[in-house]
């Protein structure tokens, strides 16, 4: 099945996508598992460890997330042939390295004007950094 091709798709594979989501985005993140797979155990296990955290905190579904998730895999692929040891891939913080990784994307940049967004509605609240007194307008 060409999924790249320019023919509409059937109504029948419109329902199917409605009820079980975009079979493309589901085939590259099957593609993407093998290629973790693929890594040699400690990349595999620190990618795994990343996509963990990606699951909770990162983008949730989608062709952007699908993308993400094979950058990432792009990412220690190419370490672990050439050898980069992981350390040097992450820093000393992962979760750093997996916040700056997600800013790369849009939906990483959407989370970052969410945090902005909360953090200034609570200092309004508290009334930092406008001389006013905490909970008064």
């Amino acid at each position: 099945m060409d999924t790249e091709s320019n023919e509409p798709k059937s109504r029948y594979r419109q329902y199917l996508e409605v009820v079980t989501g975009s079979l493309e985005d589901k085939r590259r993140w099957r593609q993407y598992k093998a290629r973790v797979k693929g890594l040699p155990e400690g990349y595999r296990t620190a990618v795994e460890a990343i996509e963990r955290y990606l699951m909770h905190f990162g983008p949730g579904d989608g062709s952007e997330a699908a993308s993400m998730y094979e950058d990432l895999a792009d990412l220690f692929e190419q370490s672990a042939a050439s050898g980069t040891p992981i350390r040097e891939i992450v820093g000393e913080d992962p979760v750093e390295f997996v916040e700056a990784f997600v800013q790369n994307y849009p939906t990483g940049r959407w989370i970052s004007r969410e945090r902005e967004r909360l953090t200034d509605a609570i200092e309004r609240a508290t009334g930092e950094g406008t001389g006013k007194e905490e909970g008064t307008l």
